[in-house]
């Protein structure tokens, strides 16, 4: 299967590796990307010649989170609309949490918004030190709803509310320290990182991988079909909101919104 914005190689050994490709856009999340993202997942679920996935960014971004277009076409969308489009990044989300492989992430950038959520349904997450991370909805007058699921089982609610809701850009180490991410290292350093996660998993049987994970997953927090269908009408409900009207306008008029101080 051909994809748009998603490259996938896997090598003799198993080892998949799934590319967000729109370095022009610094892999921002367009409706097609999401799409494909859900996709994919199900492809290398079902692919028992994979072992391991590593998610990472094409170019010096990991994920910038959604794209202007999409973003454009949201504001101007009905409450229906606008919950359909959440929820297939909801759907996607959740097919990457639930994918009975390990996901390594190679966070080889920046990472806002929905990047993050990216990060968090990873089982660990290597970046590189001169990444940024930031939950900037909050900035548009949004909340960071689809992808809270998953940020705070990474994360947990202490951590969380740190930068959750602030908007506040932050470094590496500090992403580290939330447990966003589990390790920091140069760019030079990166791939090699990144093989030494991967080496373990091919000496383990791939059916009590796949067993273990789905058991941590079980007993953490309760990701399901109710808690989707709550943030998504949540997200909804802010998009209706004159907060977030002036948000989204004084984004794209490339203004100060009239709270900012």
């Amino acid at each position: 299967m051909n994809f748009e914005t998603i490259r996938i190689a896997t090598d003799a050994r198993g080892v998949a590796t799934l590319t967000l490709h729109r370095p022009d856009k610094h892999n921002a999340m367009s409706g097609r990307m999401i799409e494909e993202l859900g996709e994919v997942a199900q492809l290398l679920g079902e692919d028992a010649a994979v072992r391991v996935v590593i998610l990472t960014g094409a170019g010096d971004s990991f994920c910038a989170g959604g794209d202007l277009a999409w973003m454009r076409a949201q504001a101007s969308a009905s409450r229906e609309q606008r919950v359909a489009e959440a929820r297939k990044l909801a759907v996607a989300l959740r097919a990457l949490n639930e994918l009975p492989k390990p996901v390594i992430g190679r966070i080889n950038g920046q990472a806002f918004g929905g990047g993050l959520g990216l990060i968090s349904v990873c089982d660990t997450a290597v970046a590189v030190d001169a990444a940024r991370f930031g939950f900037t909805e909050v900035r548009l007058g949004l909340i960071p709803a689809t992808i809270s699921p998953f940020v705070l089982a990474r994360m947990g609610e202490g951590r969380a509310r740190r930068v959750f809701m602030s908007a506040r850009i932050f470094a590496a180490e500090e992403a580290r320290e939330l447990a966003l991410v589990a390790r920091v290292v140069g760019a030079g350093e990166l791939d090699a990182a990144i093989e030494t996660e991967v080496t373990p998993y091919l000496a383990a049987s791939p059916q009590a991988v796949a067993a273990a994970k789905a058991l941590a997953r079980s007993l953490g927090p309760v990701i399901d079909d109710a808690t989707t269908e709550r943030t998504l009408a949540l997200l909804a409900d802010c998009w209706e909101t004159a907060d977030t009207a002036e948000g989204i306008a004084a984004f794209f008029e490339r203004r100060r919104p009239a709270w900012q101080r």
